[in-house]
């Protein structure tokens, strides 16, 4: 019998800002093709710890070891900084709430997936063409905008290339902080479906940070709800949202429902 094994693993996770704490003791598995959602209101240490497991905020105390293409097992806090920005270049992304921290807005559209393909490596500059138009029509923008600058693209189809720049590649995990915050409610719904979609068609893991448990519900597996900087409950989505154990998983669902 084969065991499956996490992709990635954090164990007792704690991030400090002096006296203050970030996020505490979290611990946590996600595994191939998984979705973890991440909810609590501003200040639950939701975006501190997502910024902590993809490599951009060292924790005081605690480990993330990350299964590589070679099936070794990694503690990216102890690679070198070329070897993490290596890992983020190639098997990891991030989606920005803001569209524009993930987006190089003075070139054009189809410049900005060819970067990411560059890379990794690709040089035929034909096939980079052919695949960033391929993309755009995945994400929805048409075709004769490539060679338009981001900056002329409406928020949601800024959004939706910062997508199609990460995805592009290949990765095996993506990391989505707020990734429908700032949208309208019509184009939130169009990019949650496109959203869902290609996770699912493309096998990815991912941890999602949201305070929108909608969004939690249409998109993840499991669920962590953090509090003050630690987690106060997880488990399968639907039996979280459904059935909430914890008095402020509870608060947040009723708020939700009274809205």
């Amino acid at each position: 019998m084969t065991t499956r094994m996490p992709l990635i693993s954090v164990e007792d996770l704690t991030v400090t800002y002096g006296d203050r704490i970030g996020c505490n003791g979290v611990s946590f598995d996600l595994f191939p093709g998984e979705v973890l959602g991440i909810v609590g209101e501003s200040g639950s240490g939701k975006s501190t710890l997502l910024n902590a497991v993809s490599g951009q905020l060292e924790p005081a105390v605690g480990q993330i070891h990350y299964r590589t293409r070679l099936n070794e097992t990694a503690d990216i806090y102890r690679m070198s900084e070329p070897e993490r920005r290596f890992l983020m270049r190639t098997d990891w992304a991030f989606v920005h709430q803001n569209p524009r921290d993930g987006l190089r807005m003075g070139v054009s559209a189809g410049a900005n997936i060819g970067e990411r393909l560059m890379g990794v490596g690709w040089r035929h500059y034909g096939e980079i063409r052919s695949t960033a138009l391929s993309w755009l029509g995945k994400v929805e923008i048409f075709e004769d905008r490539v060679d338009d600058p981001p900056t002329t693209f409406s928020g949601g189809m800024q959004q939706r290339l910062q997508i199609a720049r990460n995805l592009v590649s290949g990765p095996r995990l993506v990391f989505m902080d707020e990734p429908t915050g700032g949208l309208d409610v019509s184009v939130q719904a169009r990019l949650l479906d496109l959203l869902r979609g290609l996770v699912s068609d493309l096998g990815l893991s991912a941890i999602i940070v949201t305070h929108d448990l909608a969004v939690a519900r249409l998109l993840s597996h499991r669920l962590m709800v953090m509090q003050g900087g630690e987690v106060v409950e997880s488990g399968l989505t639907d039996q979280v949202l459904d059935d909430p154990q914890h008095p402020y998983t509870q608060l947040l669902v009723s708020s939700i429902l009274q809205v």
